[in-house]
Parts: structure tokens; sequence; C-alpha cells
């Protein structure tokens, strides 16, 4: 951590790119109109959008296993954050309590934030983070929809001009080089 406190978060949505087809995971900062976009796999957008909608698999994704591992060996995930940004690509740490002793694992956010969703507990990010990437939106515009379980698992969602003009400005500062290049997320 860098000193501040951690800011709370919350999945306002996972959001697919019309042209792309690559994911997107919009935090929300839980006391303002604060968004963290993050590109992610469309296989972690799946295991979030599952775990948010309440369905369980027949047999157990990879962060079902992660979560039963971890149980197994007498931990508790407490928390996940974003913990930083460098060159377009986020980084987390999953925090678990084991045996009186507190152990940070790197994770993508994708992966801590699917865990996240599958052991109820509270996604944060750090400040710099959310200063570096978030936007910001005003009370005025309406085009961030209310979260709802249901809008995490949309591949086609209703897009109108309106609804796409919060995300204009992050998009146009995007890099769309191929997204088999790079590292960890920004190659989701």
């Amino acid at each position: 951590m860098k000193g501040q406190l951690m800011i709370r978060v919350t999945i306002d949505s996972i959001r697919v790119s019309l042209l792309t087809q690559h994911r997107v995971v919009v935090l929300r900062e839980t006391d303002s109109r604060r968004y963290l976009p993050i590109w992610i796999g469309p296989f972690e957008a799946d295991a979030i959008a599952m775990a948010i909608q309440g369905h369980e698999p027949q047999r157990p994704l990879t962060h079902d296993l992660l979560k039963t591992t971890i149980s197994d060996l007498g931990g508790t995930v407490t928390h996940i954050f974003v913990n930083d940004i460098h060159d377009n690509t986020f980084f987390a740490r999953i925090v678990i309590e084991q045996r009186g002793q507190i152990v940070e694992i790197d994770a993508r956010p994708s992966d801590a934030i699917a865990l996240a969703v599958r052991t109820e507990v509270p996604i944060y990010v750090e400040p710099h983070v959310l200063d570096q990437a978030g936007v910001l939106f005003d009370e005025d515009e309406q085009s961030v929809p209310e979260p709802t379980p249901s809008s995490a698992e949309e591949t086609e969602p209703e897009m109108n001009d309106e609804s796409l003009s919060i995300f204009r400005d992050f998009i146009n500062k995007l890099d769309f080089t191929d997204p088999d290049e790079g590292s960890r997320e920004k190659r989701e």
C-alpha cells in the first residue's frame, strides 16, 4: 500500500466491445461516480458473470478451485485490491488470512475479482490507480446503468449513442494493439 487508504469499489458491469469482442469489467467507486474500466479476457468475464448471477458450474472452474484450495489449507480471503498500473497493465493482490498471518498473492485483476465474487469479499483500489485510470461521470449523465445481474452476461448489450458516450473518452485513449502482445491484463 502507498500510505493512503484504499478505495472500495463494486462491480458495475461487464461490457463487450462491439468492434473487437474484448471484455471490460467496470468497477465503480462506492462513494462517487468514478469508474475504473479494466480490459479482461472472455473466460474471466464469463467466470465473473457466472458468480454474480449465482450460477454454479457442474464442475469447479479455476476460481472455484482456488477458493476451495485456500479454504482447505486453512486460509480465508479477506479482500482483494487493484494495487498498481504500469503501461496500461493493471496489477492486483489477493489478501488471505491464514492461521493469524496475512499473505498477499500477486494476481491479475480479473482473477482476483472472480475470486472476490465467489468469496463475497470487498474489492479495493489504490488511490493512485483510480487517479491515473479512473473515469469520472457527472450525476446528470444517465448512460451508466445501475448494476444488475443480467447486465453482466450480455454479449449484445443494448447500446445507443447516449450510452456509448460515457466511454468515448476512455476508448479514444486506448491502445488497440494485438491483444496477444504485452503482458497480464493488457493482453486480455
